[in-house]
């Protein structure tokens, strides 16, 4: 259950950073350590309805490890929010997913997006995904803080592994 946490927003992005860290320490699997990740920036991260990632397989984003309602399986390079922060390998932050041009709509409430590449030796290996019911939930400070534990992550997975799995 998500609750509000009125801490600086670094504050917050530094300890989930931190806790991600300690859940991924020591463990070899890729998927366990993509599913704890992915549950805990759904519980840790407020008014979200949807955080997971999307493997890169082959030339399209596969649906991996999540926490919300049911996805989009597959999304082809530079469709949707998703293919386009892999095709750009940069974050894509929307404020308003109904005004971005060719919004996959996974699940139609959903109202604003942020998305962050995994880049591992100058590849795209996968995308975290991030979508409210609220619009314009994400800011800069919300990348920002994405963009470390992505970074912190990287290290720590098998993502030759989780990518031909």
């Amino acid at each position: 259950m998500q609750t509000t946490d009125t801490r600086p927003t670094g504050d917050r992005y530094a300890d989930l950073r931190r806790d991600a860290l300690a859940l991924v320490d020591g463990e070899p699997d890729w998927l366990a350590n993509l599913a704890n990740v992915a549950a805990l920036v759904f519980e840790r991260v407020e008014d979200l309805n949807w955080a997971g990632f999307y493997l890169m397989r082959g030339d399209e984003l596969v649906l991996g490890p999540f926490q919300g309602r049911p996805a989009c399986v597959r999304i082809a390079l530079g469709k949707g929010v998703c293919g386009t922060a892999a095709a750009e390998r940069t974050s894509q932050l929307v404020p308003d997913v109904h005004a971005f041009p060719g919004h996959i709509a996974c699940d139609p409430r959903s109202r604003s997006e942020l998305v962050v590449p995994v880049v591992v030796e100058g590849r795209v290996v996968a995308v975290l995904d991030l979508d409210s019911e609220r619009p314009e939930r994400f800011d800069a400070a919300d990348q920002a803080g994405l963009e470390s534990l992505v970074a912190a992550i990287v290290p720590r997975i098998d993502w030759l592994r989780a990518c031909r799995a």
